[in-house]
């Protein structure tokens, strides 16, 4: 009803001026709902190239597939007509300007590209034109001359957009516009335009009637009088809008769209103060995550790993709730570091010190995944654990040392020990440390005792040795081989029980000695008893003077003997003798 309830008439002229052929065109159709409206101008100076032809005859099959008032619409009827120029049958390749007019009798809507011209009078009054895709357009609005000057511009025809450009081909489309009634849409080529300017056209229509025709006559009269030399094709359409359509459902689409609207709107706000909330939270969520996760960091520089893996887990969390797939990545490394860092802050705790060197080692591989932050405090650690087990070792050793006896070198090594413990601050270290030097002192002093006990028994045995030695040395110098042997003897084993091998073999070779004197003793006092017992038989046989003399062979000996006993007995023979003699030379001396 659309058609029917409005009053759309539509005229146009259209020459071939000065040139053989007309290579303009204008055609129009009206349907129930739409109307479209196209003129075009052929570029091609060919007599045979139907370029306009061609290209309005394409739009308006378009139009009539798909009538539409939308912009797309328009914009796909224009590049449809491009393509057609593009594979048309020809030996040059086809060009043209047009301009497109859509309605649905109550709004408007338009389409260009090239130098065809469209302008919209209202009341009298030009309320819409387009501008030429050309460089002369682009030129003169630099230089803000008015349009009426590009009619003689050399780069007037210079287009940069048009119909069988091919490639980079981009119409203008304008927005919808409102008709009233009584508007006038005017379509002209560049025959028109060349020869005259706007205002010309302008006083046409600022004075124009009811009738279409009169109005082209006048254009037509205006342009002739010109009587330029060269007067190119020439094409003007004039489409009168007598009467728009007016929707007898308006008002109450009105209202239904009203209606609509403010459900729309209502459903708007909920969305948008839901989406406000939304964002709120999500901007709330992560400050936050950006605080803990700035106090993660913070807590990790101070060591702080209890407190860093809490605000590691809630910020890991936030990231979680708002799908940031970097942060849980960095997060979870953050995580992972954390948590092998405290499980070797417990084996170090519990003293389990080989344990938590390899935790470390460990926990510093997981730091090169988040950004080596806890490197510095990891080495510190592995350091603090090394001086540890350096002094357990030292400890060992000392222990090893001082069981071996080596009491100065374990001390040096127990000492080390304590030292590297206090200056690490290691107070378990320190503490068996001094325990060992304590039980150290303690060995000494006790191994030492039992030393100068066993160094006075000896002093002792060795005196009594000596003693022994010397009683047997005065039997041995008073010949008294015997007791010698026996002293010697008593001496000998002494030495031999402290080990003194070099004492006691001096004394075997004084036992040998004495032995060797003793056996010549005996000889010795055998021999002189063999002569005391001689004497003996001499003073028995009366041969007192041969007794004599075999006692004074066994006084020798026993002299020589050392026997005082034996030579007094052997004294108190030789005076018996000797009285005996006297007694008998006395008597002799009588019988004289």
């Amino acid at each position: 009803m659309r058609k029917q309830n409005s009053t759309f008439r539509t005229g146009f002229l259209s020459e071939a001026g000065s040139e053989l052929e007309n290579n303009d065109y204008f055609a129009f159709v009206e349907l129930e709902k739409y109307a479209c409206y196209v003129i075009a101008d052929g570029l091609n100076d060919l007599p045979d190239a139907d370029s306009a032809k061609l290209a309005t005859q394409t739009i308006i099959m378009a139009f009539q597939e798909h009538p539409s008032i939308k912009k797309r619409a328009l914009r796909s009827w224009l590049k449809a007509a491009n393509q057609a120029l593009m594979e048309a049958d020809s030996i040059n390749r086809l060009k043209a300007s047009v301009t497109v007019v859509v309605t649905d009798y109550t709004n408007a809507r338009y389409g260009y590209a090239g130098n065809t011209r469209l302008r919209l009078y209202r009341n009298g009054a030009l309320t819409e034109q387009t501008f030429d895709t050309s460089l002369g357009t682009d030129i003169l609005k630099e230089l803000d001359f008015t349009e009426d000057a590009l009619a003689r511009h050399e780069e007037r025809n210079n287009l940069y957009s048009y119909l069988g450009q091919g490639k980079g081909f981009c119409p203008r489309i304008s927005g919808k516009i409102r008709l009233n009634n009584g508007d006038i849409l005017t379509l002209y080529t560049r025959g028109v335009w060349e020869n005259l300017d706007g205002g010309e056209l302008d006083d046409v229509f600022l004075e124009a009637k009811d009738d279409p025709q009169e109005s082209l006559d006048m254009v037509e009269d205006l342009l002739l009088s010109k009587q330029p030399v060269r007067l190119e094709n020439y094409t003007f359409a004039a489409i009168f809008v007598d009467k728009v359509y007016l929707d007898p459902n308006r008002k109450r689409r009105i209202k239904r769209i009203i209606l609509i609207c403010v459900v729309v709107l209502v459903v708007l706000i909920v969305i948008c103060v839901a989406f406000w909330f939304f964002k709120r939270q999500r901007k709330n969520r992560m400050e936050e995550l950006g605080r803990r996760y700035t106090d993660m960091i913070e807590y990790i520089q101070d060591a702080n790993f209890i407190r860093a893996g809490e605000e590691c887990g809630e910020a890991l969390a936030l990231a979680e709730k708002l799908s940031l797939k970097e942060e849980i990545g960095d997060l979870t490394d953050y995580q992972k570091l954390i948590e092998a860092v405290n499980t070797a802050e417990d084996m170090f705790g519990n003293q389990d010190y080989q344990e938590a060197q390899s935790a470390y080692v460990t926990a510093k591989e997981r730091s090169r995944y988040a950004d080596r932050i806890a490197d510095e405090y990891i080495d510190k650690k592995l350091g603090v654990i090394t001086d540890y087990l350096s002094v357990f070792d030292y400890i060992q050793l000392g222990d090893t040392l001082m069981a071996q006896g080596e009491y100065d070198r374990a001390e040096e090594k127990y000492l080390q020990a304590k030292k590297l413990a206090t200056g690490t601050y290691f107070e378990e270290g320190r503490k068996e440390s001094m325990d060992a030097l304590e039980d150290l002192y303690a060995s000494r002093n006790e191994a030492e005792e039992e030393k100068r006990q066993e160094a006075q028994e000896r002093a002792e045995i060795e005196a009594g040795a000596v003693q022994l030695a010397a009683d047997g040395d005065k039997a041995f110098a008073e010949g008294d081989y015997s007791s010698a042997d026996a002293y010697y003897a008593m001496a000998l084993e002494k030495y031999e029980e402290m080990g003194d091998d070099v004492h006691a073999e001096m004394i075997r070779t004084k036992i040998s000695s004495s032995g060797q004197k003793g056996q010549e003793a005996e000889e010795k006092k055998q021999q002189a008893e063999a002569y005391v017992e001689a004497a003996k038989a001499r003073e028995a046989e009366g041969n007192r003077l041969e007794a004599k003399k075999q006692y004074l062979f066994a006084k020798n000996i026993y002299r020589e003997l050392k026997m005082d006993d034996k030579v007094a007995e052997i004294d108190g023979l030789l005076e018996i003798l000797e009285t005996g003699m006297e007694q008998a030379e006395a008597g002799a001396v009588s019988g004289e």
